[in-house]
């Protein structure tokens, strides 16, 4: 028999703990969904350090624990919608080869850094980090979350910052859009390859095949003109429609051995890219509204299903190494691309440090390949880690590379006029 009121308390508790973390992480000038992460994240944990595992079990029991998991992947499904329509309109105007310089070097040398780390997991660590997940999947997924960058983090970043409009915003968020096109690509790769045998790989691929066929489909469907009347008639009721494909799609996906992810992202990519004031963009932004509400309850699952336990001191090392390559390469990277396509070393610096934003896209990401087999505990909690710690990391290094940068421009001024 399904408890309401104990639900309801754990849901109301969740909400405070999430609404607490925003609030912290704005007093220390971090964006709010940095607070709203960890505060999910260490809930499990710390009821564990307070009163055993014990506490935890009284707390959430099975028939509590399973609805709130269950609204935890609904808000994650529907929160990948909004994710993916910011992707798409997340191209902004700046100069074809500066883009194409910031992606590559934001793309190649995190990637590289990404299989450097997927070395040193085969072969000199322990089973806790490996697990037994098909080497090529590992390999590439270990790319793709080095390689990520968090469009909707990064926009409010920006909007925060008033950066939105300068060159430095414009190359982040193009290059931002091209490079999570391209990891989302190579994460369905990573899981159709996580199969555990060629014929569920085949069988795999050829439901992520069918998937790609229906949303192209849809994708037809929806960019009709009555449509899109209909969506503009219909706001509320498109809404719920959007919403209704998203989870349906999504459930078909694990039903066929793939990520609930994966559903969403196909439901994302048919609709109609519109701008965000347009009948679709309405639409969509109501269905992330309610993802975004509903996501606390996603980090709380994740704290109390992995971060719950006995990790090992090989996640600690896991963690300094991970977070040190994501720092290196996605930083070193942006500015060298930045560079090479003609921008000043102010603005490669500012470029670098930006896409260095990770947050939610990259936890999205790891649950995915966390969700497939493909990490383990350890590994994923190292690779947690490292989302926090880079985009926290984002703000004040802007800051820093702003002070050093402008200071450095006064002496070069000063010294000329002298």
């Amino acid at each position: 028999m399904i408890r309401t009121g104990h639900i309801s308390l754990v849901l109301v508790t969740i909400f405070l703990a999430a609404y607490a973390g925003r609030q912290l992480a704005r007093l220390v000038g971090q964006p709010s969904v940095v607070g709203e992460v960890a505060a999910g994240l260490v809930l499990g944990p710390a009821v564990v350090a307070i009163g055993g595992h014990g506490l935890l079990g009284r707390l959430l029991p099975a028939d509590v624990f399973s609805p709130v998991r269950q609204l935890a992947h609904i808000g994650l499904v529907l929160f990948v919608v909004g994710v993916l329509r910011q992707m798409r309109s997340g191209g902004s105007w700046a100069t074809r080869r500066a883009i194409g310089w910031v992606t590559f070097g934001a793309l190649v040398p995190p990637l590289t850094a990404g299989f450097a780390l997927a070395g040193w997991v085969l072969w000199r660590s322990g089973p806790g980090l490996r697990g037994d997940a098909p080497t090529p999947s590992l390999v590439l997924l270990l790319g793709v979350s080095m390689s990520v960058t968090a469009i909707p983090v990064l926009a409010r970043i920006l909007e925060d910052r008033g950066l939105t409009y300068t060159r430095a915003g414009r190359l982040s968020l193009a290059g931002a859009a091209v490079i999570d096109g391209v990891a989302w690509l190579l994460l369905t790769l990573a899981i159709g390859l996580a199969g555990g045998g060629s014929g569920d790989s085949v069988n795999r691929m050829a439901a992520l095949a069918a998937g790609v066929t229906a949303a192209f489909v849809l994708a037809r469907l929806l960019r009709a003109p009555v449509a899109g009347r209909l969506c503009g008639r219909l706001p509320w009721l498109s809404a719920v429609a959007v919403a209704a494909l998203a989870l349906t799609a999504s459930w078909l996906m694990q039903r066929c051995g793939l990520s609930e992810v994966l559903g969403a992202l196909l439901v994302g990519a048919a609709l109609p890219a519109a701008d965000e004031h347009g009948p679709w963009g309405r639409a969509v932004h109501r269905v992330s509204r309610t993802g975004a509400l509903l996501i606390p309850l996603f980090f709380v699952v994740t704290g109390v299903s992995v971060f719950a336990g006995r990790l090992g001191s090989g996640s600690w090392q896991a963690c300094v190494l991970a977070t040190a390559a994501g720092l290196v390469a996605k930083i070193g990277g942006g500015y060298l691309g930045a560079r090479l396509g003609g921008e000043s070393h102010r603005v490669g610096l500012q470029v670098g440090v930006l896409l260095n934003t990770r947050g939610l896209t990259e936890l999205v990401i790891l649950q995915a390949g966390f969700s497939a087999g493909i990490l383990t505990p350890r590994m994923y909690l190292a690779l947690v880690v490292m989302a926090l710690v880079t985009t926290a990391a984002t703000g004040p290094l802007y800051t820093l590379v702003e002070r050093q940068t402008s200071t450095a421009e006064e002496l070069e001024a000063s010294t000329v006029r002298a």
